[in-house]
């Protein structure tokens, strides 16, 4: 049965150094970094006998720091190098793929790297089970997976929620981008921001790896878009036990959207200690991220408009897009014994944003109203963890027993201002640019010191035991989390509490893998998802179109628990790997019945997932799939929509990426990428509805050496045809603002390793 990391073990002066798999060394360096664990014993010599010399030099070894302090560190990379064999899952710790009952990918920095990508979403391109979507009302990214929204604000930061910048997460910061497929509340607690029943992202930062890293990148994109980043990593120390690594960029100018400049300033600095007992590791990151003259998304009013000329812009010209957000995480690991590891990690961020926005109404022909609408936003962040994790074996069992506790609070200060009387007139085909209104809605909380508008206080415990039976041939998890979610709300101007939300939940899981053979696993789950109740709004509307009070505004609903079960199989073939997964996951949300909103409604998800990654041949790789969903409203409000589609979930997903080193031409590879998306609709009742669209990507790289030093060109187009469609349909739970699909985009970047 793989494993998710099985190092050989070499005495290295009675001093233990985790290390994984990733970057090839010479095995005349490999002695004092091969792997983990068998401290000197007495009367054994201190370095290699002649036999282990001449076995060393003739192999090389791949080997990393951990990213997160853990023993194991990084999961190998599977073959190709663009996934990983596994990844986090949850308080479970890293897991080989074939070894968990659930689905999920590990992108890597190669891939990352290989395909210029920019931010999380760009990653996120190349998986089936995730469409990329926009927050509402602003630039932020969102993730839709398995047909549920996940906000930006719910993706994890090495395990831990909400460290991250909030609305845009550069590539800069990340060394793989962990993807999580389904329900996770018990894995990773009940995300803060309210999203992830249709699974979770775990960013990994970025740590020095065991060679000296000097790397410097320029880039540009068409209308002259250019980026600057260095990435330097050292490690020192006896045994090399310290390590540094200090990434910093900057991008600027016109993006391939006329008129829509961007600026983006990142630097993180990652720190990490590998003893023979303890492991730390913290990292500092900021970004500044400012976007002028921003393509908004588009709101339908009676029919779908068609899509416009993507590299047209029609934002006003005096709206923009400001944050600046600062965060630092630290995190420990101490092996008690062989079999007993407990762990502490710690985070925080600070952030503020302020936004001018206009995002218009469009009719079916392209004329489009807005309003201005001004806001400004400062959070505090904190977030902690601590557990332990033992293994015992009782009789033919083993046991992976693990213990863990959780807090996360934020506090949200905000303000906002603006001008709904005077109507900004517009045309989605032929934009022009109008003066900008006056405020004429003052005084909702300050705009230069906002008041605390609202603060989410969440505790948890969790305990689960990882049963094995036939020598771990069989795995049975079960396990549950007691959860706390408390959200009190405060009014903009005085600051008085106007309502608090304080709810306890128990979430459990059961799962199972069986190994049928080295190939072959097939596993089970049933686990749920949590997320904090809605609150009711002012009004409703009736159903002769007039609107009415709603009775219990401003009351939060009980926490809602989605529940989901699945199975699978999975396969590893060494050079291929992949995953067939059936699930089916139903959701509450909440109505409104005779003017009082309460519990009552209901969305089911079903569907089908396959993946595919690896090298099937030498020089080939792939990456991609397929995603099948049977989304439907099964209990709406007074049955007006049962049956129907939710709004913004396709019914069929593909990707398919492809890689080829061509023969005769060492260091050139040609790439290219196709993604397919179906048919979404755009409103409840499914009267409207967006058309479905395929994108095409190609790109090559080019690595050679000029005096000793690496080098790599890179060069990409996405959207080849240079089609415009809607890419997406709301993502806000009831929106269906339409966001369109970037335009035809050349990247070019070279980089240079000293």
């Amino acid at each position: 049965m793989p494993t998710s990391q099985s190092p050989r073990k070499t005495p290295v002066n009675a001093v233990w150094l985790p290390i994984c798999l990733m970057a090839s060394v010479s095995s005349a360096n490999v002695y004092a970094q091969t792997a983990v664990g068998i401290p000197l014993q007495e009367g054994q010599p201190s370095g290699p006998s002649e036999a282990q010399r001449v076995a060393l030099e003739l192999e090389e070894t791949s080997i990393s720091a951990s990213a997160d302090a853990s023993r194991d560190g990084l999961v190998p990379e599977y073959e190709g190098g663009q996934v990983a064999r596994g990844g986090r899952v949850g308080i479970l710790g890293n897991k080989d793929y074939m070894e968990t009952p659930f689905t999920s990918t590990s992108y890597t920095n190669q891939l990352i790297q290989d395909q210029q990508a920019r931010s999380v979403a760009d990653i996120l391109q190349n998986d089936p089970s995730v469409r990329i979507a926009r927050g509402f009302g602003n630039f932020q990214e969102l993730y839709v997976m398995r047909g549920f929204p996940l906000f930006s604000d719910d993706i994890a930061y090495n395990g831990l929620y909400g460290l991250l910048p909030r609305q845009y997460v550069a590539s800069e910061f990340i060394e793989r981008v962990e993807v999580f497929r389904g329900a996770n509340a018990f894995l990773n607690g009940a995300a803060p921001g309210g999203t992830g029943i249709g699974g979770a992202i775990n960013i990994l930062p970025k740590r020095a790896p065991n060679e000296p890293l000097t790397r410097l990148t320029v880039g540009a994109e068409n209308r002259g878009f250019g980026t600057a980043a260095v990435d330097v990593a050292r490690r020192f120390g006896e045994g090399d036990q310290f390590g540094v690594r200090l990434n910093a960029a900057k991008r600027e100018g016109e993006t391939a959207v006329e008129d829509q400049d961007r600026t983006l300033e990142m630097f993180a600095l990652g720190l990490d200690y590998q003893g023979e007992r303890l492991r730390l590791s913290a990292d500092i990151g900021h970004q500044y991220h400012f976007i002028d003259n921003p393509q908004p998304s588009v709101t339908p009013v009676g029919g779908i408009p068609s899509a416009p000329d993507a590299r047209d812009n029609y934002a006003q010209d005096w709206t923009y897009s400001k944050e600046k957000q600062t965060f630092g995480t630290f995190r420990a690991e101490y092996d008690l014994s062989d079999s007993v590891t407990t762990w502490a990690a710690a985070g925080m961020r600070k952030g503020e944003e302020k936004n001018v926005l206009a995002n218009p109404s469009s009719t079916a022909s392209g004329v489009t109203t807005a309003s201005r609408f001004d806001n400004y936003r400062e959070e505090t962040v904190t977030t902690g963890e601590v557990g332990v994790r033992f293994n015992l074996q009782t009789g033919p069992v083993s046991h992976q027993w693990v213990v863990s506790g959780a807090m996360y609070d934020i506090k949200d200060r905000n303000a906002w201002q603006g001008n709904f009387t005077d109507p900004i007139v517009g045309n989605l085909y032929d934009p022009f640019d109008t003066a900008q209104p006056g405020i004429l809605v003052p005084g909702n909380g300050s705009m230069s010191d906002p008041e605390i508008t609202a603060r989410t206080h969440t505790q948890s415990l969790a305990i689960a035991d990882t049963l094995g039976f036939f020598d771990d041939q069989l795995l049975v998890t079960l396990g549950a989390r007691r959860q706390g979610l408390d959200v009190t709300e405060y009014d903009y101007n005085t600051g008085d509490r106007t309502s608090q939300y304080k709810r306890y939940e128990t979430t459990p899981v059961a799962g199972v893998v069986y190994q049928l053979d080295e190939q072959f696993s097939v596993y089970a789950n049933y686990i749920e998802g949590l997320t904090k109740g809605d609150t009711a709004g002012a009004t409703t509307t009736l159903p002769d179109g007039s609107t009415a009070p709603i009775l219990n505004s401003g009351e939060s609903l009980a926490p809602y628990v989605a529940k989901q079960t699945e199975v699978g199989l999975k396969y590893d073939g060494g050079a291929v790997g992949g995953s067939l997964a059936v699930f089916e996951t139903k959701k509450p949300v909440g109505i409104v019945e005779d003017q009082v909103f309460k519990d009552g409604g209901e969305q089911r998800n079903r569907g089908i997932e396959l993946s595919v990654f690896g090298e099937p041949v030498g020089g080939v790789r792939l990456l991609g799939g397929l995603t099948l969903l049977d989304a439907e409203l099964t209990k709406t409000q007074n049955g007006e929509n049962d049956g129907n589609r939710p709004i913004g979930v396709p019914k069929t997903q593909a990707n398919i990426g492809g890689e080829w080193d061509v023969p005769g031409v060492e260091g050139l590879t040609l790439t290219s990428r196709v993604i397919y998306t179906s048919r979404q609709q755009a409103d409840n009742a499914n009267d409207l509805e967006i058309s479905s669209w395929t994108r095409l990507d190609v790109g090559a790289r080019y690595g050679f050496k000029v005096d000793e030093r690496d080098v790599t060109l890179r060069a990409r187009l996405d959207n080849v045809t240079g089609r415009d469609y809607w890419a997406s349909v709301g993502g806000y739970p009831g929106a269906n603002y339409l966001v369109l699909g970037a335009p035809r985009t050349l990247s070019v970047s070279a980089s240079v390793d000293f």
